[in-house]
């Protein structure tokens, strides 16, 4: 029985577009329109303005946490810590998804009881202030657009800051709604559908930073396909503890037990597999181990657990 292991790493993101940091330059950004949408939804008695403001500041958050995971992500590992800090991006989105949700129930909430009590509000604020909101959330998502497309912080902040935009001008036609016809219930009417977007936005992302946070198989990732890929190679009788997992948010990891036959047991076979598993399924550590001389059906290690599969037509006798 032999214990080998064969590695491909993924690099960390480095926080930068063309020398432009893209988290600094959000969080100020969305920081001084919180401000602004914060004074002026008040004066205009805008719940809109204020509902956007309270998903800014989480946005803001969100940035300064995914920012501060991108950071650990590329410290180097330690001997206590020896896969680093690369679980940090995982933490991070589900504090942000987090935050969002405890935002979103707040909006709606304040807007269930605008509806009972409308307030006047003041269209052209309303219009002119988050007209300013929908440039500045676009173009900081834009910021994101060419980033890493598996790092969940990265994604989580484009389409964040994408539905902010979306968000702005949908306050934007609210206000113009208003002028128009005089009917303030627009103003909580907006507000809900605000909450409802920063809703259905947030959720994915939480459901998918849990799962990762409790080692689920990354989405990316058809564990299906795995098996029957290593189910194919030549020489393999038998496959347990098969498991793949997620590092990071930019770093996936598969550790598995093959029972080959002793002459399919050369030198680069590990090696080999390694890279095809991390050219077809990008899976970056692969750790192998190699199993032969022993029927599948005496492995104390497989009997009663999930994830032992055995090929079809393998001859016992050669395992």
């Amino acid at each position: 029985m032999s214990h080998v292991h064969d590695h491909a790493h993924a690099h960390a993101p480095t926080g930068t577009t063309h020398g432009v940091n893209p988290f600094l330059l959000g969080i100020l950004l969305n920081t001084a329109f919180l401000i602004i949408e914060v004074i002026y939804g008040i004066r205009s008695h805008s719940l809109a303005l204020v509902a956007d403001a309270a998903h800014n500041f989480g946005d803001v958050l969100g940035l300064a946490l995914a920012w501060t995971a991108a950071w650990l992500g590329g410290r180097q590992a330690t001997e206590r810590r020896t896969y680093g800090f690369r679980r940090a991006g995982i933490l991070a989105a589900l504090v942000n998804g987090s935050l969002l949700l405890v935002a979103v129930g707040g909006i709606l909430w304040e807007a269930l009881r605008r509806f009972a009590a409308p307030e006047p509000t003041q269209g052209m604020t309303m219009i002119v202030v988050a007209s300013i909101g929908t440039v500045i959330n676009l173009g900081s998502a834009l910021l994101f657009l060419r980033g890493n497309h598996r790092d969940l912080n990265i994604r989580g902040a484009f389409l964040h800051l994408l539905a902010d935009a979306g968000v702005s001008l949908g306050v934007v036609v609210a206000g113009l709604a208003i002028l128009a016809t005089g009917y303030n219930w627009l103003d909580p009417a907006v507000s809900l559908t605000v909450g409802l977007i920063v809703l259905i936005g947030t959720w994915p992302l939480f459901r998918s930073a849990l799962d990762l946070s409790l080692d689920a198989v990354p989405g990316h990732i058809d564990l299906g396909a795995v098996r029957n890929f290593l189910q194919r190679i030549p020489g393999v009788c038998d496959m347990h503890h098969l498991h793949v997992w997620a590092i990071g948010t930019t770093s996936t990891a598969l550790s598995v037990h093959l029972v080959v036959e002793p002459a399919s047991d050369t030198p680069t076979l590990v090696h080999d597999l390694a890279r095809e598993l991390h050219d077809h399924f990008e899976i970056d550590h692969a750790t192998i181990q190699v199993e032969h001389l022993i029927p599948s059906e005496n492995c104390p290690l497989i009997r009663g657990l999930p994830g032992s599969e055995t090929s079809q037509g393998c001859d016992p006798g050669g395992c």
